[in-house]
């Protein structure tokens, strides 16, 4: 399917995907540029008090994972679920992208007036906590809606009918997981991340990204075959996260430390996945960059874990630099291909470029922060000047990236 003629009669999905998804990553970046200063001079933030540091976190975070992570994705599910040739599919499309927007800055509203769970990434507490469970059943009822439509019309959608299955648990579930009762903000009893756990949410991670070729309509390139390979690994994977301890393991536990290990492996397997496909033009520097950022996420993320690093880098700068990683590399870049491959306009290339060597001076710049800090916590809490300095690099760097990203979300609203 050639993702530039869906919805031929008004914009292309990935047109209005991208102006909500890109509008969401501009107003985080100004949040995350605006943190970054207030650590280097803290004074400020005293100037729109209340509106503290723990005020605007939440919608840093939060605004970024459900805003501009999440809604090319939900773009990737309309296309493959919608039927391409049908104008009219357009609206319902529309609507979906507005409540989703309209939940988060609700979400917003609420965190900035002090009403938060001070759960990390479930932040939405008292009157938010419906917002978003509603619009994902909106999101879901539409994929249903269509899906069945084209189901009568002769169309065979048994693997799209099977995913809204598992989908449906997806709104009950994320309420549940938002409620007082269900996990302490800060639990106690907890070591951290494991190894089973890093494994089996890097595993949905490789589902999803390896899935959206096929959800987006993109064919095969030739002499590439099918994708057996690929979904075989995969099911080994699942079967060595489920024979690992699970539960409060230790992260020097030998199978711990080896079945995070396979990971290592998915770097090619991912890879040669994507390539697999045939991806407009436009997308591929944005998935070469992924790529690369895929390769640094997983080696630095098993590094982490290992005894020794991972005592000294928890709960300190190397994390939120690997999140960057992880997040302002890894995902936009994947998220950069997927909108172009749905038919957005392209990201200026000084902007794409500035995107990734200001993501890249960052996450060195943190890690390398984060590798010392344990050491000289002292000199972290008293803000000596070596610390300022590498602030001072966090926030050119992030400003850069804003900058970035405005000129790519105004290319993607251009009529």
């Amino acid at each position: 399917m050639n993702a530039d003629r869906t919805f031929s009669a008004g914009r292309p999905l990935g047109r209005v995907v991208s102006v909500h998804a890109l509008g969401w990553l501009v107003a985080c970046n100004l949040v995350g540029v605006w943190l970054a200063t207030i650590l280097l001079w803290p004074s400020l933030g005293d100037r729109i008090a209340p509106l503290s540091y723990g005020r605007w976190m939440p919608v840093h975070l939060d605004g970024q994972l459900y805003g501009w992570c999440a809604l090319p994705l939900v773009g990737a599910l309309l296309a493959w679920c919608l039927d391409p040739v049908d104008p009219r599919g357009i609206v319902p499309a529309r609507l979906v992208l507005a409540a989703l927007s309209t939940a988060l800055t609700l979400g917003v509203v609420s965190w900035l007036s002090g009403l938060s769970s001070g759960k990390l990434f479930l932040d939405w507490a008292g009157w938010t906590r419906p917002l978003l469970p509603l619009a994902m059943v909106m999101l879901w009822a539409v994929l249903a809606w269509q899906v069945v439509a084209r189901w009568r019309r002769g169309q065979r959608m048994g693997v799209q009918a099977a995913a809204l299955v598992l989908l449906a648990a997806v709104p009950p579930v994320l309420w549940w997981s938002m409620g007082p009762a269900t996990y302490p903000a800060i639990n106690p009893d907890s070591g951290g991340a494991t190894g089973a756990s890093l494994l089996g949410s890097t595993l949905g991670i490789i589902a999803i990204f390896g899935a959206v070729p096929r959800m987006i309509g993109l064919d095969r390139r030739p002499g590439a075959g099918g994708s057996r390979v690929f979904w075989s690994c995969f099911a080994v994977s699942a079967v060595v996260y489920a024979v690992i301890g699970h539960g409060d393991e230790s992260h020097h536990a030998a199978a711990q430390i080896l079945g995070l290990g396979v990971l290592l492996a998915w770097i090619p397997l991912l890879v040669v996945e994507w390539r697999a496909s045939a991806w407009p033009w436009s997308a591929r520097r944005w998935l070469r960059a992924a790529e690369v950022w895929w390769a640094g996420l997983v080696i630095s993320g098993w590094v982490s874990f290992l005894p020794g690093v991972s005592e000294r880098w928890k709960f300190s700068n190397a994390l939120v630099g690997h999140a960057h990683l992880a997040m302002a590399g890894f995902v936009t870049s994947a998220n950069g291909a997927l909108l172009a491959a749905l038919g957005g306009r392209g990201c200026p290339g000084w902007a794409f470029w500035t995107w990734q060597l200001g993501c890249g001076a960052m996450v060195v710049l943190l890690i390398g922060l984060g590798s010392i800090e344990a050491g000289r916590i002292g000199d972290l809490f008293l803000s000596a000047p070596w610390v300022q300095v590498i602030y001072a690099g966090r926030l050119a760097a992030g400003a850069a990236m804003t900058v970035a990203s405005l000129a790519w979300w105004r290319e993607a609203s251009r009529p």
